[in-house]
């Protein structure tokens, strides 16, 4: 597995760009979120063709809110085959068509659908309401060979993706999750939270300013690996 962030910002953090990235995985190459700085950051970048895959978080604007622009330039500037949006569960699927049908109106012209549950060595963690409250998102799993990657989404509370990967057969794993340096911010995981679960796992946060990270951090940020960065 080889992963490779597009941004690692919040929803106001606009230097540094909406969080997502690309995942090499099993042969795909998976782009996790897309949100409204994604799609000129995979043009400036000369990315894009390499988007055959589809994975959502959830629907907040700074991680979906480019996917229309990602699909239309695939089917009408690069005419190349639709990209597949891989979704966790039918009702998701459903709220992602709403979200496509106001923008693009034939949602299935641009895009295919494929459950999750046909993909192999990737999981889901259903986080409804740890994000925002009444809100649908998901943490993922990914596991090839003999290596885990875990990517958190927005995630207020942590325990629900520590407590599944507590239950996993041991494995190098490796955990990028979104982190706050405020406490206030009940939508993100305040970073001292994560401490405990530094022993059992290689972490990275992202979703952030980094021009906040407190001194008494041990958490490296994605931002400052330069080998993670797209």
């Amino acid at each position: 597995m080889q992963i490779k962030f597009l941004g690692t910002g919040g929803a106001f953090d606009a230097e540094y760009r909406n969080s997502a990235a690309l995942l090499e995985f099993r042969g795909k190459n998976i782009l996790i979120d897309c949100g409204f700085s994604v799609f000129a950051t995979l043009i400036e970048k000369s990315l894009i063709h390499r988007v055959d895959y589809i994975l959502l978080t959830h629907l907040h604007n700074d991680h979906c809110g480019s996917l229309a622009n990602l699909l239309l330039y695939k089917n009408i500037i690069e005419k190349s085959e639709k990209p597949v949006i891989i979704y966790p569960s039918e009702q998701f699927k459903m709220q992602i068509r709403q979200f496509l049908d106001i923008q693009v109106k034939d949602t299935d012209k641009y895009v295919e659908f494929l459950p999750l549950e046909q993909v192999e060595g990737i999981n889901c963690i259903d986080t409804f309401g740890l994000h925002s409250e009444g809100f649908q998102s998901y943490a993922y799993i990914f596991e090839e060979e003999d290596s885990r990657i875990a990517y958190s989404g927005d995630l207020g509370k942590p325990e629900a993706l520590f407590e599944k990967l507590d239950k996993l057969p041991p494995m190098y794993t490796c955990v990028f999750h979104d982190i706050t340096f405020n406490p206030e911010n009940t939508g993100h995981t305040y970073y001292k939270k994560l401490f405990p679960y530094l022993i059992n796992c290689e972490m990275f946060g992202y979703h952030c300013d980094p021009s906040l990270n407190p001194l008494d951090n041990p958490i490296r940020l994605v931002f400052y690996q330069k080998e993670l960065l797209a």
